[in-house]
């Protein structure tokens, strides 16, 4: 007898658990395909660690065929589904192209970049969401205080030394707040260097971390001011232009660096499978299935899963509620081929960690709200926790940046042109 195939696209927090998960209940009784542009499941929350040079970028790069035993990877980018023929088409990192039939279909796509109609932001700024974009982004400000140190004019060496990041969400105070102790570093070992550098923060909402509660707010703003980040709230980038920004409140700001964190939207992919959405996101039941389609789930940042916390809204768009949508959707389609039965999504807020460099974090398990050394104990605890592999060279990682000097090197692997912010794939550097 043949065995039914379940065919997962997207290798994110939600794919990546669904087929782990999938794969430890199915036990042999099911062919898993797992779908994705890369070979490695990448953990999105320390990319800021990466780009100020705390941690290697295969720290947080976990291998899909070393870790995810009885599943077949595919490498490649979905560019079509056939939900009629139940077939999913594929071009391979060589441009072939193949074709992936399925029973079930397991949809985790996840997010992009979230882009503004800003004139010159896609020419000029750099996104955060995938490994070639943080190993981007610390080249350049390595190359941006080498070069302000040779500048002779005052005007270009404090330009150079300026960095303005967009959104003070999550990922962007991590960005801001790490920027500024590895650029403070920097100058501490090029004693000509006579400017400090300049990390500005800048959001149209009221507060840093608007999503999240006010004490972690109030304490990630006390720090960023006390390192000397420039926290603009209520601000936002009016226009981008080669050698600076332009305000909303118009004051012009001469920097090389413009770095947006803005936000996510749903893959792009998600919009041309003809399917019903809501916020850019597939609209699901409360067991993950797509309605008319009982044989596809979909999960993460590209479904749009009710939460049952808050009847008649949807689930944020958080590494959270993918991880345990992705477990979720796997024990469903075990529970469609009559290995136990099929549960609805629920969730229970476990609480948030920011870090923020240093000895400082943000944090609130289980509505306790943390700061300083315990909330940074707590904050990496739970990235360890999260990790599905990796932890002993992340451990060490973070060891070693306590007790040595952090090197900080240009490496050039990734030129400007590889990562526009127009990438539907932010996880993939575009070749030349």
């Amino acid at each position: 007898m043949t065995k039914p195939r379940v065919v997962i696209v997207g290798a994110g927090f939600a794919g990546y658990h669904a087929a782990k998960t999938l794969s430890r209940i199915a036990r042999d009784r099911a062919e898993i395909v797992l779908l994705n542009s890369t070979d490695y499941f990448l953990y999105l929350p320390l990319l800021p660690e990466v780009a100020a040079g705390v941690v290697e970028p295969g720290r947080i790069s976990v291998p899909l065929s070393g870790t995810l035993n009885g599943v077949r990877v595919v490498v490649g980018e979905a560019d079509r589904v056939d939900l009629q023929n139940r077939w999913v088409g594929y071009t391979n990192p060589e441009g072939d192209t193949g074709k992936l039939a399925y029973d079930r279909l397991v949809l985790s796509v996840g997010s992009v970049n979230k882009l503004l109609p800003i004139p010159g932001v896609t020419e000029y700024a750099h996104g955060f969401r995938g490994l070639p974009e943080a190993l981007y982004v610390h080249d350049h400000v390595v190359r941006q205080i080498e070069l302000a140190e040779l500048a002779e004019d005052p005007a270009e060496r404090r330009a150079r030394a300026t960095f303005v990041v967009v959104g003070a969400g999550y990922t962007g105070t991590e960005v801001a707040a790490h920027g500024q102790l590895f650029t403070d570093r920097l100058v501490a070992q090029r004693p000509h260097l006579d400017v400090r550098p300049r990390w500005m923060l800048l959001d149209v909402a009221p507060r840093v971390l608007p999503e999240m509660d006010q004490r972690m707010s109030d304490t990630a703003d006390r720090v960023l001011r006390r390192r000397g980040v420039d926290v603009r709230m209520g601000t936002s980038v009016a226009e981008a232009t080669p050698d600076g920004v332009k305000l909303s409140d118009g004051e012009y700001v001469p920097t090389c660096t413009l770095v947006w964190c803005v936000g996510v939207r749903p893959d792009p992919f998600v919009a041309e499978l003809g399917l019903r959405t809501e916020k850019g996101r597939l609209t699901v039941d409360e067991y993950l299935t797509v309605p008319g389609y009982p044989e596809v789930y979909a999960c993460g940042d590209a479904a749009a899963v009710p939460d049952p916390n808050n009847p008649g809204r949807i689930c944020a768009m958080t590494a959270q509620h993918a991880q345990r949508q992705g477990k979720l959707a796997a024990h469903n389609i075990a529970a469609s081929y009559g290995q136990g039965r099929r549960r609805p999504y629920r969730h229970r807020e476990l609480g948030w960690v920011v870090d923020l460099g240093g000895k400082d974090a943000a944090a609130n398990p289980l509505k306790v709200s943390m700061s300083g050394l315990p909330a940074k104990a707590v904050t990496r605890g739970y990235h360890l926790l999260a990790m599905p592999s990796n932890r002993a060279r992340v451990g060490a990682d973070w060891l070693l940046d306590a007790t040595l000097s952090r090197p900080a090197v240009q490496l050039g692997l990734i030129p400007a042109n590889a990562v526009p912010l127009e990438s539907t794939s932010p996880e993939v550097a575009r070749r030349g």
